[in-house]
């Protein structure tokens, strides 16, 4: 566990533009039980790849569409351990953070893994978002 000092400014890096925490079990079974649209979830890591790519290009995303989730959110991976673990229980993939994942309609439709986000600039994970936001984040 990290203390909280040292993340309040990571959290903070999304939560200034507009994303929800899910801090407990609680708030991810909650907002799975009524999950309607899109939501973008980002499981946030203090590793350098967050820092460097992950979040920036989350944002970036947010920036190059006018198609965006209807929901933003995020869970800290070793900080909101117990609603990390809840998430993940969600997602049919094997555990990496950080990560994206974009849900529509309470499934699944998109995730981005650690080894998407390694090694790849913000510029591209940013393209690559607004892309897939435009396929499934368009009104009916």
């Amino acid at each position: 566990m990290y203390p909280p000092h040292l993340v309040a400014p990571m959290k903070e890096d999304l939560t200034k533009v507009g994303f929800e925490e899910l801090l407990t079990p609680s708030d991810v079974d909650n907002f799975m039980a009524d999950q309607k649209g899109t939501a973008l979830v980002v499981i946030n890591s203090v590793c350098g790849c967050a820092a460097g790519t992950c979040r920036p290009g989350v944002k970036l995303s947010l920036e190059k569409t006018e198609n965006k989730p209807d929901r933003l959110l995020t869970v800290f991976a070793g900080v909101d351990t117990e609603a990390t673990q809840r998430l993940r229980e969600y997602i049919p993939i094997q555990p990496s953070s950080p990560a994206i994942a974009l849900f529509k309609d309470g499934e699944l439709i998109h995730f981005v893994e650690r080894h998407h986000i390694e090694g790849r600039s913000a510029e591209i994970i940013g393209t690559h978002l607004a892309a897939v936001y435009d396929d499934v984040c368009v009104a009916e």
